[in-house]
């Protein structure tokens, strides 16, 4: 798989924490009703970024763990949740290879939200297996819809970011590069059996202000890559898209299990 290096997500956390899209609701309680989540067991979030899932699911296990290899993204969860303050949470910068070396903790869940695409995803599978509660499982949540005709005024902003940012794909410190095989094809030829479900559609409304604030949350579209350009950037966005009013986007969600 390719290597991003250290800055994948560098200067992204405050960002991802106030702008990225929140989960809709029924992907809490379709977590709760498959894994039997009664506040007993541990849970872990893998590639949490600044935690705002991990928080909602800590309610629902004795002990929640969220990672993330970004230490940005650990400081921000960390200042998260010492304002909301439920549930124990234990969050760690790393690796899933460097935390399971001194923790031995068994899951019930564990989730991965639109992360696993950045993983070696047949290791962390394996690796992951035997720390799974028979009848639990690994979760992951993404609502990555390639065949989806993009909204007008999102191919409009889309030829902005590529004539501000590049033709390119960056990410960290070399370009993106999408996995060839499905995450269903990786699950099935692991030691884990396959299941999928798929939420209700749902939109997500957004502001100019938002839009930007996620584009600067992805590997991508770092802040950092415009250089000086932030600002007329950023007035090209919002002259281009202010007259598309309302910018709504409709998305579906789907829940890839790794069941043991």
């Amino acid at each position: 798989m390719p290597t991003y290096g250290k800055n994948l997500f560098k200067g992204a956390a405050g960002y991802y924490a106030a702008y990225r899209p929140v989960y809709p609701s029924t992907l809490i309680r379709t977590l709760i009703d498959e894994f039997s989540l009664d506040g007993e067991g541990n849970i872990l979030d893998l590639g949490c970024g600044p935690g705002t899932m991990t928080v909602r699911l800590a309610d629902w296990a004795e002990k929640t763990v969220g990672i993330d290899t970004e230490p940005e993204m650990i400081q921000e969860a960390k200042r998260i949740h010492s304002m909301i303050r439920n549930g124990q949470v234990e969050w760690f910068a790393g690796t899933w290879a460097e935390y399971k070396m001194t923790n031995p903790h068994r899951f019930k869940l564990v989730t991965i939200a639109k992360a696993f695409h950045w993983m070696d995803r047949d290791s962390i599978l394996e690796h992951l297996y035997d720390r799974v509660e028979a009848g639990g499982g690994i979760a992951i949540i993404d609502n990555y819809e390639p065949e989806r005709k993009r909204e007008r005024w999102q191919e409009v902003l889309d030829a902005i970011i590529r004539k501000w940012y590049g033709q390119e794909r960056r990410a960290g410190d070399s370009t993106y590069t999408h996995p060839v095989e499905r995450h269903e094809t990786i699950i099935r030829r692991s030691r884990f059996t396959y299941e999928e479900i798929t939420l209700p559609p749902y939109m997500i409304h957004w502001t100019i202000e938002s839009i930007l604030g996620n584009l600067y949350s992805t590997s991508y579209g770092a802040k950092r890559f415009l250089g000086d350009n932030i600002i007329p950037f950023e007035q090209e966005v919002k002259l281009a898209l202010e007259g598309f009013a309302p910018l709504t986007e409709p998305t579906t969600l789907s829940i890839k299990i790794a069941r043991k």
